[in-house]
């Protein structure tokens, strides 16, 4: 067993882990952070994605020791409290939320966009949800979400 520190949405957590033991499965059994979700497992469809050191990382490929003394943050950790986070709020407003299987993974990967450009454009967007599969939405809505809450981010920086 390894011993591994981790902040995880804002708090600090030690834990022992087996030197294989994926991030993903430590995430959703050991914490109990089911949001993120596996859906291959092999790294093809996002559905993993959490945001690790502030950048969209799949979580299905990455062992947790790698993730010792990391920063990571899911879906959970986006609210506060019983206020949604921006993109999660446009994510309802916008219908881009339809079986929701894929919805976790494309907010963790805007959050990471929106914080690396505050200001993304219709492309960047689609570039950052290249690897985020979905069958149900047709990525146009999430598109939107995402261009939504930037936006309103950004405005609310300025307040």
């Amino acid at each position: 067993m390894i011993p591994v520190r981790i902040n995880i949405n804002t708090e600090w957590r030690e834990i022992l882990v087996e030197p294989g033991e994926r991030l993903i499965d430590t995430l959703r059994d050991r914490f109990l952070l089911t949001g993120t979700k596996e859906g291959c497992g092999e790294g093809q469809c996002g559905t993993c994605t959490i945001n690790f050191n502030g950048k969209a990382v799949l979580s299905c490929l990455m062992l947790t020791v790698q993730a010792d003394n990391g920063h990571i943050l899911t879906i959970e950790g986006l609210q506060d409290g019983l206020d949604l986070h921006p993109l999660q709020t446009a994510f309802l407003t916008e219908s881009a939320v339809q079986c929701g299987y894929c919805t976790p993974g494309m907010i963790m990967a805007g959050h990471a966009l929106i914080k690396d450009h505050p200001e993304p454009d219709d492309s960047l967007v689609k570039h950052c949800l290249a690897n985020n599969l979905c069958r149900c939405t047709g990525y146009e809505k999430p598109i939107q979400a995402i261009l939504k809450a930037a936006t309103e981010m950004k405005e609310k920086s300025h307040d």
